[in-house]
Order: structure tokens, then sequence, then C-alpha cells
């Protein structure tokens, strides 16, 4: 027996972090163990499921989070594959609930699976999101090649300088990613440091921010989106390159066609 078995809305966000997973593997975005999705399932949780027991006991977050009092998650488990979560979303992967405490959760459903190591910087920015009223339930951290190179060149971590640029390479990008790219310098993974400028950035107004030299973290309403946004952004980075490859700089949009398509498409930048 399954959590998800006789609960199709929460069957269906799994199978959908599962779609996701298979796509970052295909992409060359997930090697090994690399990246980490958590979803914020609460939602989706009914009286039956409360009354689980647990299949661990307390384990400590590493910080209290008040937001997330009785909340629930889906967590990729750590040192799992995405390519194997893809095809067995609950044995590489779990669902936990925070505690009252805020500062501990247990793992509910399928199996004992420890969720990612970073847990506590996932958990901190869905801590984050609540306060402010967000609607983003979905978070995902992933090793988008393209854009992860743009990375080694200081030019493009100057703020807002690489959004222009991907910007300007085909409209959908704006459209579907209408507040950038925010960028984080090298921090070591995992660490308090990298998750606390994370969440400033996000707090810069970005739903997609860049680690420096490792990877990308992006926030949506559900995980697909999350992963469009990054997938968008990819894409201008390809444009770019691809460009730079047949021996010319692009010229890009121009900063009136990107005003135009933002007023036309009410964007928010």
């Amino acid at each position: 027996m399954s959590i998800l078995d006789n609960r199709p809305a929460l069957k269906a966000g799994i199978d959908k972090v599962a779609e996701v997973a298979g796509y970052l593997w295909m992409k060359g975005w997930a090697e090994r163990n690399g990246g980490n999705i958590t979803v914020n399932v609460t939602e989706w949780v009914d009286d039956r499921m409360r009354a689980m027991p647990a299949i661990t006991g307390a384990l400590a977050i590493g910080k209290t989070l008040p937001q997330l009092k009785g909340c629930w998650f889906y967590c990729k488990g750590t040192g799992k594959r995405m390519r194997d979560l893809a095809r067995d979303p609950m044995a590489n992967g779990s669902i936990i609930r925070i505690l009252d405490d805020c500062a501990h959760y247990e793992i509910v459903a399928d199996e004992p699976v420890a969720p990612t190591s970073e847990l506590p910087s996932h958990l901190s920015v869905h801590d984050y999101l609540l306060a402010k009223g967000s609607p983003y339930r979905a978070s995902l951290h992933t090793h988008p090649i393209e854009l992860v190179a743009l990375t080694h060149s200081k030019k493009w971590m100057e703020k807002d300088v690489a959004t222009r640029m991907l910007w300007s390479m085909i409209p959908e990008t704006k459209a579907f990613c209408p507040r950038g790219l925010g960028m984080v310098p090298y921090m070591l993974p995992s660490s308090v440091e990298l998750a606390d400028a994370t969440i400033r950035a996000l707090d810069d107004d970005y739903d997609v921010v860049m680690w420096e030299k490792h990877g990308i973290f992006a926030v949506d309403t559900d995980i697909m989106s999350a992963f469009d946004q990054v997938d968008v952004l990819n894409k201008s980075a390809q444009i770019y390159i691809s460009a730079k490859n047949m021996g010319f700089e692009p010229d890009g949009m121009t900063d009136a066609q990107m005003k135009e398509l933002s007023d036309a498409f009410g964007l928010p930048k």
C-alpha cells in the first residue's frame, strides 16, 4: 500500500514531480544524485493521513521555522537520483510532516527515505514564502548546463546583466520568466549562508536564483511551473551561446521592444 492510493490529487502532484525529474535527467541537468525537489503537499492532506503514525522518530530540521507548523512536504531523498525518482518517486523520496515545535519533522510515507541534505535550506525558503503570503508551493534545484556556464564569467554575475541578455534572446523568456534571474555569488553548497542569500534574492523580487558555478534554484506554484521558468531561461542561454559559436554577438531585442512586450502582456518588470 502507498499513501498515494485512493488520493488522486496527491498522486497527481507526486506524478508531476516524477515527470519533472525525468525531464531534468534527459536534459543532462541532474547528473548522479544532483539536484533537489521539495513540494508543499499540505493542501492534499486528509484526516486519515493526519492520523497516520510516523515511520521514524522526530528528526531535527536544524532551525525553527514557525510558518511550517502542521505542513506536509514531498522531498527527494538524499543520495537519490532523479532518473530513479522519475520511475518510482515514493522509493526515492518521502512525505514528511512538520511537528508542532516547528523544529522537527517525521517521515510518514511510504518508506523511511531520508530527505535531501539540503532540506533545511528548502524548508527555510518555504517558510519565507508562507510568511509573505505567496502561492508558491514548489522549489527546484538543478544544474542547467548553459546557465551554469554563464556564471564562470564575472560580467554575467552583475545584477540583471544576465537577465537583460536572456530576456532579449526570444520574447517567450520575458513572458514566462518575467521577474528575471537573481544572482548569488559562490557559497558552500548546503550551507546556511547559501540558503540565506537565496532568500534575500527571492525577496528582491526574483522567482529564479542562479548560484555561481553551481546551479539554479526556482520557486513557483507547482513543480512544473518552476521547471518551465528554468527551461525558458536556459533556452535563451543556448541561443546566445549558439550565436557566439557561429562567430557573432547576437543583437538581441532592443529595450524598446522588451518594454512593448511588458506593456502588452502586463509583465511586472
